[in-house]
C-alpha cells in the first residue's frame, strides 16, 4: 500500500491556470456565437426549372396487319412507328374473354351463337322465397317459445341466403351456357 503523503497534487490545476495554459481551445459562448452569425429564417424556396423533354410515352395503334399494338416513342423518336394524330382518342385493345366461370360472352367469333340460361337458379330463388313465407306463416301461428326461437333461427338462415342468392351476380356465376351453332 501506498501513502497519501507522497502523492503529487500538481496534476489539478485552478480554472484560471487552465484557460491561461498554451493550446488549450477556446470555448465560444452562446452569445458570441448568436452574435457571430446572421439571423435567417430557415426555409425553402421555389427554384423554378426548365421544362424537361419528355423521355418516351406508350399509345395503342394499328399494326401493319390490322390488330392493335401498343407503341413507344423513345426519347430519339421511334422510326418504325406511325404518328398518331393529335387530337385522336387512344384506341383500346379489345378483351380477351375465356370459356371460364364468367362464359364466353367475350368470344366474338362469327356464326356461334350462344345461349344462357338462369333457370336452375331461378328455380332455386323461388324455392328459399316460399320457404321463407311457409316459415312466417308458421312463425304467426306458433305458441310454444321453444319452436318459436327455433323458427326465428331458421327464418333468419333463409333470409340470410336469400341475400346472397337473389342478385344478378349470383345469376351469372351460376348460369348454363349453351352453345346454338
Amino acid at each position: 500500500m501506498m501513502s497519501i503523503f507522497g502523492v503529487s497534487t500538481g496534476g489539478a490545476q485552478p480554472l484560471a491556470a487552465a484557460e491561461k495554459a498554451v493550446g488549450a481551445p477556446m470555448v465560444q459562448k452562446p452569445e458570441e456565437e448568436a452574435r457571430g452569425r446572421r439571423l435567417e429564417p430557415a426555409m425553402d424556396g421555389y427554384a423554378p426549372e426548365e421544362p424537361r423533354e419528355p423521355s418516351g410515352r406508350y399509345w395503342m395503334g394499328r399494326g401493319e396487319d390490322g390488330r392493335a399494338k401498343i407503341f413507344f416513342d423513345g426519347p430519339e423518336g421511334a422510326a418504325n412507328a406511325p404518328k398518331q394524330p393529335e387530337g385522336a382518342p387512344e384506341a383500346e385493345e379489345p378483351k380477351q374473354a375465356g370459356q371460364g366461370a364468367k362464359g364466353p360472352e367475350g368470344k366474338k367469333d362469327k356464326g356461334e351463337t350462344w345461349e344462357c340460361n338462369t333457370d336452375k337458379v331461378d328455380r332455386e330463388i323461388e324455392k328459399l322465397k316460399k320457404k321463407r313465407q311457409e316459415l312466417e306463416q308458421r312463425l304467426d301461428t306458433e305458441t310454444d317459445e321453444a319452436k318459436i326461437e327455433d323458427l326465428e333461427r331458421q327464418l333468419a338462415q333463409v333470409e340470410r341466403e336469400l341475400r346472397q342468392k337473389d342478385n344478378d351476380a349470383y345469376r351469372k356465376r351460376n348460369a348454363v351456357f349453351t352453345q346454338l351453332a
